[in-house]
């Protein structure tokens, strides 16, 4: 897969809501999104991140990027079964 030839980047968007106890709702009036960007988010069914966005949603969870985010390198991505 050529994505993954140079790693991805993994979204912790779902954990950090179980953490902060808040709803996608909350989150959605807090970051001033739309809830359907937000599940988006939550399933690293993005292509393109947007700055802005990270922004807001750091700001809304009081967390850091790093906390966000992560780097996972080509050699460390698993291939989900059936995939090659």
């Amino acid at each position: 897969m050529e994505e993954t030839k140079y790693g991805t980047i993994k979204i912790h968007l779902n954990e950090l809501i179980k953490e902060r106890q808040i709803s996608k709702s909350r989150l959605s009036h807090r970051a001033e999104m739309q809830r359907t960007q937000i599940n988006h988010y939550c399933n690293n069914d993005i292509a393109r991140m947007d700055i802005a966005v990270l922004a807001r949603l750091c700001t809304a969870l009081d967390c850091t990027i790093g906390e966000l985010l992560e780097f996972v390198p080509a050699d460390k991505i698993e291939e989900a079964p059936g995939k090659e």
